[in-house]
């Protein structure tokens, strides 16, 4: 199979960078382009935990833009190093909805070859309510995909 296409799911977190690191390198040495998605969570996942607000529209509206912005700061901060691994193509899109269903489908729709993604990205309760969004797309994604355990520190070469 030829690695054209690898998408790589974010968020923002301070694991994203290592991600990123790994998925440019990977990239480079396919000399594939390369998408980067954020997912944000949509909201009425969370309804029947607390009564929404009726401003949930104009909160919705400004987190998809702070997404939108954190993403294009994120993508601008690796413009060199897209270059310098010799990435082709650098693409990136902000999405609502389930986490995984997304990255899955964006993945299909885009003819992606391969997702590399965290093991770990924000933890905490939202860990607990939705389980582990690397461990649905591994066990469901129709490419290959490459965990990266961003809290593994690298094997010393001996």
């Amino acid at each position: 199979m030829e690695i054209k296409t690898i998408l790589t799911p974010i968020d923002f977190s301070e694991n994203a960078a290592k991600i990123a690191d790994a998925a440019i390198y990977v990239a480079g040495k396919f000399k594939a382009g390369l998408h980067f998605v954020f997912v944000v969570q949509e909201f009425e996942d969370y309804t029947g935990f607390m009564a929404p607000p009726v401003n949930m529209i104009n909160l919705k509206e400004e987190i998809f833009e702070s997404a939108q912005h954190q993403m294009n700061t994120f993508i601008d901060d690796r413009a060199k190093e897209f270059t310098d691994a010799g990435v082709p193509t650098v693409q990136s899109k902000v999405l609502t909805g389930d986490i995984a269903e997304e990255i899955m489908t964006y993945s299909k729709e885009n003819n992606c070859n391969m997702i590399i993604m965290g093991t770990h990205g924000y933890k905490g309760l939202e860990r607990i309510l939705f389980g582990s969004i690397a461990d649905k797309v591994v066990k469901n994604a129709c490419c290959p995909v490459l965990t990266i355990n961003p809290y593994q520190e690298e094997c010393e070469k001996k």
